[in-house]
């Protein structure tokens, strides 16, 4: 299917937006600008197209970053930056519906979860950087010298510079406003290359904050893929000064090979294989609550999402049903739809990975609690990448379901009978970004969250955050932490000034 040949979600550079005719774009044999098609997951359908930035795009945007650097915004008062940030969260709320109207059409999911997370998030994150950075204040020590003198040493945060900002499918609004809030906010210039899968609403960020005020060249979006495109035009540019990225692994350790000859600093929040722990102490009802939240929220395309449930062997039936009732509950279908709960993966291609994790689940003998394959769901909805929520037993941590990232809606439980071993089955893995532990011992949860090998661990409770805290994971979970002094940190570089008294 094709999308209306006027409706084109555009590159914008230095200041304004590029339209396909007037890009220096390549063009294909017939002549036709070098695009691709917006496609909604739910119901496999164009939407709009996409205009492909080439090289040189690229290269335009990087070079205007710099010179907005240069013509002032690196120094722009503290203040001044702040007050903008906070006048681009009131656009974002002037303008709400349209920004959830984008984010549905990206990515499909349930109009409630864009509204109640998504852009609800993108607000909080603008308000609460400037907050943070408004607040920030900046070592100093004195050192004492021979002869009583005394020498004075305080750090001055300079902008990193030009940063690359590079955000996944699975939450793109909400990620893309975690790293394009500090970076702003501390003085620095964005390229912003938004997953190919979920263009919309980078570019109509870039039309909020320009009526915000912000300079032209400072916040750019350049659309493409990731080979022999806009990622690898962006991440190779020698003017980018940091880079970074939120999404797979085997991505990451690409990037990281690309800005290694130039010592380029990253940060990168990666794949997840996260466990649940729940003690047989555990109130069943609230555990179950948050478990199928960690499970099966945003069809289970978070990073942070449950795939591992570890449940202490005499409450594991109670758990398993429980569990499973619920997932049998969720509410699969259009995403305008108030009582949707579950909407359908990004794409057809990656529903077909998570397919291939079913086939290995049934080869290493799992038991499906419940689905296991695709809904039928109408023929609206018929060309939408739909799944249904999958629970199983009899897989171990030796089974590939079990250490592999799925990125889907579905979890492994397998039973565990004592403390150590449930900690050494959690972190029997080469992921570390998060973990949960679900126990009415107050002690015990401490203790245990403290044993995770994993960035963030939530102790009856999950996904709750405080956006001052440190975000990101260990191994192949990333590198860095961001989120509070933590993002300040990365989108900065301190020159110490030393001076003898």
């Amino acid at each position: 299917m094709t999308a209306d040949a006027g409706r084109w979600i555009r590159n914008f550079v230095d200041g304004r937006f590029v339209d396909p005719e007037d890009s220096g774009a390549p063009e294909d044999p017939k002549g036709a600008v070098r695009g691709f098609d917006a496609v909604d997951p739910a119901t496999g359908r164009v939407f709009a197209r996409v205009r492909e930035a080439d090289r040189s795009l690229v290269d335009r945007a990087v070079r205007g970053a710099r010179r907005a650097l240069h013509d002032g915004w690196a120094s722009t008062p503290v203040a001044e930056r702040t007050a903008l940030l906070r006048r681009a969260a009131d656009r974002i709320e002037a303008r709400f519906d349209e920004f959830v109207a984008a984010e549905v059409a990206d990515t499909g999911k349930p109009v409630t979860q864009a509204r109640s997370l998504d852009v609800a998030r993108a607000v909080a994150n603008f308000r609460a950087f400037a907050d943070v950075v408004a607040a920030a204040g900046q070592e100093s020590f004195l050192t004492d010298l021979p002869g009583g003198r005394q020498a004075l040493n305080y750090a001055v945060r300079k902008p990193l510079g030009v940063v690359a900002v590079i955000v996944p499918w699975n939450l793109p609004l909400l990620l893309l406003t975690w790293k394009v809030a500090p970076a702003l906010a501390c003085g620095n210039a964005v390229v912003v290359k938004p997953s190919e899968e979920t263009p919309a609403t980078a570019s109509l960020l870039a039309e909020v904050l320009a009526e915000a005020g912000l300079p032209a060249g400072v916040y750019s979006v350049v659309h493409g893929f990731g080979g022999d495109s806009a990622g690898a035009y962006l991440t190779s540019h020698p003017g980018i000064d940091g880079v970074t990225f939120t999404g797979s692994s085997a991505t990451g350790s690409h990037v990281m090979k690309t800005v290694a000859p130039r010592v380029r600093p990253v940060s990168f929040e990666l794949g997840g294989k996260n466990a649940a722990i729940v003690f047989d102490d555990v109130d069943t009802d609230e555990a179950l609550t948050g478990l199928a939240r960690s499970v099966f929220t945003n069809t289970g395309q978070v990073c942070l999402c449950t795939e591992r449930v570890y449940v202490q062997r005499s409450v594991f039936a109670d758990i398993a049903d429980g569990l499973t009732e619920r997932a049998r509950a969720l509410r699969l279908g259009s995403p305008g739809d108030e009582r949707t709960t579950t909407g359908p993966l990004i794409s057809q291609a990656h529903r077909a990975k998570v397919l291939g994790y079913f086939d290995l689940a049934e080869q290493a003998g799992a038991k499906v609690l419940t689905g296991g394959g695709v809904p039928e769901l109408g023929p609206e909805l018929a060309g939408g990448s739909w799944i249904e929520p999958t629970l199983w037993t009899g897989l171990t941590n030796a089974d590939r379901p079990v250490r592999e990232e799925i990125f889907g809606p579905v979890a492994a439980l397998i039973p565990f009978d004592t403390e150590e071993e449930a900690i050494a089955l959690a972190n029997d893995t080469e992921y570390g970004l998060a973990a949960s532990v679900w126990t009415n011992d107050l002690r015990r949860g401490h203790r245990v969250a403290q044993a995770m090998d994993t960035g963030m661990a939530w102790v009856n409770t999950w996904f709750l955050r405080d956006l001052r805290s440190p975000f990101g994971g260990t191994g192949l979970s990333g590198i860095g932490r961001e989120g509070g002094a933590s993002s300040m940190h990365f989108y900065t570089e301190p020159t110490n000034v030393c001076v003898q008294l």
